[in-house]
């Protein structure tokens, strides 16, 4: 085991980039200067505007739709119905449940009905306000509590998914010596908030095929989506990945895609979409919201003896990703802690609420925000230290999950949270006004300040889980000395078109690489930018073709120069070891290319039985959080003074870009804790805009520091690496939130922390912070 130590990360310049440098990204600089091609930068000189027309009701049935006035607009090529779609009228990631456009009725706000094709942006907003669609509105179903027995809003039913995880000792509560504590809990519904709001351009073939450039997570599944529901075999349907402006889960849906790709062959012309700000929240999915109910047993010296909780997330209109979000939620409801009995029920329900599907940390976001409000819940009641509970209670590699899977891999969860915990605070006092809460306001009196401190784990699976069959295609072609690597593999921002080079770099020792740009005509899947996978499924493809290309060039000299294999070596594209001294260039050795093509797969795993056991993951990981924040109890204000992380990372194998991505995943786990969420009143969407939608600035973002990246090897991962994602999302919002409750001595048992969650609490219900300690 090793400790990594980020603070002073310095680009390391060697002859080639290898595994563990921090190597600069190749789109970086582009992306500064603004030269990057986002998918929203998509031309073509003779193409269409497109645009969409969407419910402004939660739920209504559609009496009937006029096109007539917005066909007779000049400029309009296409305004396209349900009628139109030649193939399945639905779609969906996990099932196809969602209308392509609506037909009968709508069922949530923002559900799209029309598609529109004309000259200019303008022409499209002046067609898509002449279309006349005749609704009657319908009660919508909003309250997740009361959807289970209400009449289904869907064919499918109003649950999407119930599992019941039964787990150890079913009456290990019974005892009389044990210390409870309960508490009901809430999550906000957050959103994506990526930068590029989605945009891309199709292109009809001229014979009934159609190009579509987008910014997506999983290229080979939307292409499927996309064909099925023109009525086209595959290979017609081809996709490429355009500039991604950010992704964190959403774009494993589709939003655009069919739309696009329906008006392009319809009028035979190129056809771009780029949505708005505000069209982008009603075109994407949302964190789910999420109501829990807890209730932890322990020993009185503070060993857990049974977990209970009910998880109920609202899913909102169509399935999406929901069947797999509660499923990680309810699998990792007890944290990373040993728990030898546990009940937990996961229940995931549509509403005509907006959708819900995949975001940063799938499910293990919420069920974590619980299980360590309740982790300091139990240490106040047995009068312990917050952290040594959770060191007494921590898994460790052989241990078993409430799933009841064993741990095979590595998981230092007590060397994660030593290291966070111990790692001395530079925090120093709100001396200065925009050091306070309220910053630039000057509204707080610094000695009304108050300031709380919390430590919180985070515990998530990687890659996909279930038995879901999982791999990754990778292509190494090495020509004249020129490496080509083909993958599918979304770039979506996390450094993957990085980690590329300096694979290449550590097992054939040359510079010389080129990444073909990811498309569905190339190559075989790569699966989804999701689920902390990439490093490891694909990663690991390219490190397995390029030492099959590796050997396959080193059996080729030694046969050219009748020396053993095993003498001889790659170096800064040359090969070396050869009695004579010789070192022959790889571009001298390569007129002849060599290639190999590898689909790599992780461990099988299994599906959750009927009491939610079963080998269901294929690796775990987990994180840690301190969070230190100055509070003004009047105005309800707080300033997140700073952030302590470590974090089990396997290997590390690019230390800047991890930096980057505790970072990042911090920032909105601070957001989800003080700030973000959609506002969502009588199934209506309240602020979607960047002006009432509020994510975390430079300003609001405290100086992050990381204590440690803890390396043990991860067994069978390219390099012994794991996905570094997800995890700081998880851990650093029930660490703020921690820190608020310390400081101000409240419950709160919700987030985002609103000012009036704290300034209009009765003073009756409010403790001193010495008191909460």
């Amino acid at each position: 085991m090793s400790m990594v130590d980020t603070a002073t990360v310095q680009r390391t310049e060697t002859p080639t980039t290898r595994i563990g440098d921090s190597a600069a990204r190749p789109d970086g600089i582009p992306k500064v200067t603004g030269d990057f091609v986002f998918s929203s930068d998509l031309w073509h000189d003779q193409m269409l505007w497109g645009g969409t027309l969407r419910s402004p009701h939660a739920s209504a049935r559609i009496r009937q739709i006029n096109i007539g006035p917005a066909l007779a607009l000049p400029g309009v090529h296409a305004v396209l119905t349900h009628e139109d779609i030649p193939g399945s009228p639905d779609f969906g990631l996990d099932r196809p449940d969602q209308p392509v456009l609506a037909r009968d009725i709508v069922r949530y706000e923002g559900e799209p009905v029309v598609v529109i094709a004309a000259d200019h942006p303008d022409t499209v907003r002046r067609a898509l306000a002449a279309v006349e669609v005749d609704y009657e509105p319908t009660k919508p179903l909003l309250d997740p509590t009361l959807a289970e027995d209400a009449p289904p809003i869907h064919p499918d039913g109003n649950v999407i998914r119930r599992i019941h995880l039964r787990h150890g000792d079913q009456e290990a509560a019974s005892r009389s010596d044990l210390v409870s504590v309960e508490g009901t809990y809430e999550v906000g519904m957050q959103d994506q908030a990526f930068m590029g709001p989605e945009s891309g351009l199709a292109i009809p073939d001229g014979e009934g095929g159609v190009d579509l450039a987008v910014a997506t997570q999983w290229l080979h599944t939307d292409r499927d989506q996309v064909a099925a529901c023109l009525g086209l075999p595959a290979e017609r349907v081809r996709l490429t990945l355009a500039g991604v402006g950010g992704a964190f889960g959403a774009r494993e849906d589709i939003s655009l895609h069919i739309h696009l790709c329906l008006l392009a062959l319809h009028t035979g012309r190129p056809v771009k979409m780029c949505y708005s700000r505000d069209e982008s929240f009603y075109g994407h999915v949302h964190r789910h919201p999420a109501r829990m109910w807890y209730r932890h047993y322990a020993t009185s010296t503070g060993d857990l003896v049974r977990v209970e909780a009910r998880l109920l997330f609202d899913g909102g209109a169509y399935a999406s990703s929901s069947h797999h979000v509660i499923a990680n939620a309810t699998c990792f409801a007890a944290g990373p802690y040993r728990v030898p009995s546990a009940d937990i029920e996961g229940v995931v329900v549509r509403t005509d609420n907006p959708p819900c599907g995949a975001m940063r940390g799938f499910g293990a976001v919420q069920s974590c925000f619980a299980h360590e409000a309740q982790m300091d819940r139990l240490a106040a009641a047995l009068k312990m230290d917050p952290v040594a509970l959770r060191r007494q209670n921590a898994l460790a590699s052989g241990d078993v999950i409430i799933t009841g899977q064993r741990i095979t891999g590595t998981l230092p969860v007590v060397e994660v949270l030593d290291a966070c915990a111990a790692h001395p605070s530079a925090a120093g006092g709100p001396n200065e006004p925009m050091s306070r809460p309220g910053g630039a306001g000057r509204t707080a009196d610094v000695e009304h300040i108050v300031r709380g401190e919390a430590v919180a784990l985070g515990f998530k699976n990687l890659m996909f889980s279930e038995g879901f069959d999982d791999s990754s295609e990778a292509r190494c072609v090495m020509h004249s000395g020129l490496v080509t690597v083909t993958t599918a593999c979304a770039e979506v921002g996390q450094g993957f078109v990085t980690l590329v080079r300096q694979i290449v770099g550590e097992v054939l020792r040359t510079e010389e690489v080129v990444l073909e740009p990811a498309s569905t005509n190339s190559i075989g899947s790569a699966g989804s930018t999701s689920a902390s996978r990439q490093t490891w499924m694909s990663g690991g493809a390219v490190q397995l073709a390029c030492e099959a290309v590796r050997r396959d060039l080193l059996a080729r000299v030694a046969d050219q120069y009748g020396v053993l294999v095993d003498d001889l070596a790659l170096l800064d594209g040359r090969v070396v070891g050869l009695p004579n001294g010789e070192e022959p260039t790889l571009a001298s050795l390569t007129v002849e290319p060599i290639e190999a093509t590898i689909v790599h797969q992780h461990a099988p795993t299994l599906p959750l039985d009927d009491c939610g056991q079963g080998d269901a993951h294929v690796s775990f990981a987990v994180s840690a959080h301190r969070a230190i924040v100055d509070v003004d109890p009047d105005l309800g204000l707080v300033k997140v003074v700073e952030l302590t992380t470590a974090q089990d990372v396997g290997r590390i194998l690019n230390p800047l870009q991890a930096l980057g991505q505790l970072e990042g995943g911090a920032a909105q786990g601070v957001g989800l804790a003080v700030m973000e969420e959609v506002k969502v009143v009588d199934g209506l969407i309240r602020n979607p805009s960047f002006t009432d939608y509020l994510i975390p600035t430079a300003l609001d973002m405290p100086p992050l520091e990381v204590a440690a990246l803890i390396e043990q090897p991860e067994p069978g991962a390219p390099f012994g690496a794991k996905g570094i994602g997800e995890a700081p999302t998880i851990s650093s919002t029930p660490a703020v939130a921690g820190a608020i409750r310390a400081a101000t001595g409240l419950d709160l048992p919700r987030v985002p922390v609103r000012p009036d969650d704290i300034a209009l609490a009765s003073r009756e219900g409010r403790v001193s912070p010495e008191e909460a300690r």
